[in-house]
């Protein structure tokens, strides 16, 4: 299901994409566009506090402006789960592992820049940097004891373009085309065990391609849209193995409380598969992190979140619950994502 859904995601991108250039040709001249922002004539910072900070690339920039943000994104995970069941230690011991995850905290923190480069395109940037901390309890045969391993650094970079491809009216739709490139270390150790698992690696090892399509509706008062992205692993990396590809669908709708506040809601549906191939070093039968055909899954997670606007800069914070996780377990289930987002035009 995981490889299907995000199939139709990129051929979707894709198809979309390739009509481009006929979609553009129905736009109005440069120069009109250039002065009425966008959108219908509204200045695009009249909607920059609907956008909520999970999205990537949620809007197009005017010609020659920049923007600067910074995004810090919690996700808190505890506990274990197979398929839609929750697991306990004890469980998971059963099927072989002396070694049970018990609870992960990934921190990342994303410094991102955007800039207008014509009316058609805008560039975009994003360097995050990991922070990993996984408990673990270990059993028979290392006895009962309970200990941390821990990872941070520079994840894998992104960037690329947005492409727009339809801007009417309160309307609009664009192209994400980004690119992965393979900056995080996939080469993190610690004591014990050694090289660490899968999820406690800082990147993917591999160029991925990251297609997707974003689309918007402004009204007076609220806004609302959907973006579809798919995250494309391409070829092996260094340690014999391609981590899963990756879709992702948000929905979202956003109201104004009060001049540049708005409240925001939406609905984020992850799926991902298992790994190709396999890390060397890694012991399948010590702990289930170590073993790639149980590292896919998929989640279903509700957001509400609330951001402001003040003189070109706006400040948001969100915070998500899962109301569904599958997961190819065991697998550590996630308890909530919390999100703090600051943007600054220029």
């Amino acid at each position: 299901m995981c490889l299907s859904f995000i199939r139709v995601i990129s051929a979707i991108t894709i198809t979309a994409m390739a009509g481009a250039a006929s979609a553009q040709q129905q736009q109005e001249p440069h120069g009109q566009n250039m002065m009425k922002g966008g959108h219908g004539g509204h200045s695009m910072m009249q909607y920059m506090h609907r956008y909520p900070g999970s999205l990537v690339g949620a809007h197009m920039m005017n010609p020659g402006g920049w923007m600067l943000s910074y995004k810090l994104m919690r996700m808190e995970m505890d506990g274990n789960r197979d398929d839609t069941d929750r697991l306990s230690e004890a469980e998971v011991r059963a099927q072989g592992f002396a070694v049970v995850p018990t609870e992960m905290t990934m921190d990342m923190h994303m410094v991102g820049a955007m800039y207008g480069a014509t009316d058609k395109f805008t560039l975009m940037a994003m360097l995050p940097y990991v922070s990993n901390d996984m408990d673990h309890v270990a059993g028979m045969p290392l006895g009962s004891v309970r200990f941390t391993t821990e990872s941070d650094g520079i994840g894998d970079v992104k960037a690329g373009a947005l492409i727009k491809l339809y801007d009417q009216a309160n309307r609009s739709i664009h192209a994400n085309a980004l690119v992965s490139f393979p900056s995080g270390s996939i080469d993190e150790r610690d004591l014990p065990p050694g090289q660490l698992p899968y999820p406690m690696q800082l990147g993917s090892g591999t160029y991925d391609l990251m297609p997707g399509l974003t689309y918007t509706v402004h009204a007076p008062r609220y806004s609302w849209g959907v973006q579809a992205m798919a995250t494309i692993r391409l070829g092996d990396n260094d340690r014999d193995y391609t981590l899963g590809d990756q879709g992702r669908i948000i929905g979202w709708y956003s109201r104004d409380l009060a001049d540049s506040l708005a409240l925001q809601l939406r609905l984020d549906f992850d799926a991902w598969g298992n790994i190709d191939g396999a890390d060397p070093e890694l012991n399948t039968a010590l702990v289930p992190t170590a073993d790639p055909d149980r590292r896919g899954g998929q989640r279903l997670d509700v957001g509400i979140g609330l951001m402001k606007g003040v003189s070109g800069w706006q400040f948001g914070i969100d915070v998500a619950v899962p109301v569904q996780q599958n997961l190819d377990g065991p697998q550590l289930e996630t308890d909530y994502v919390v999100g703090l987002t600051v943007k600054k035009h220029l």
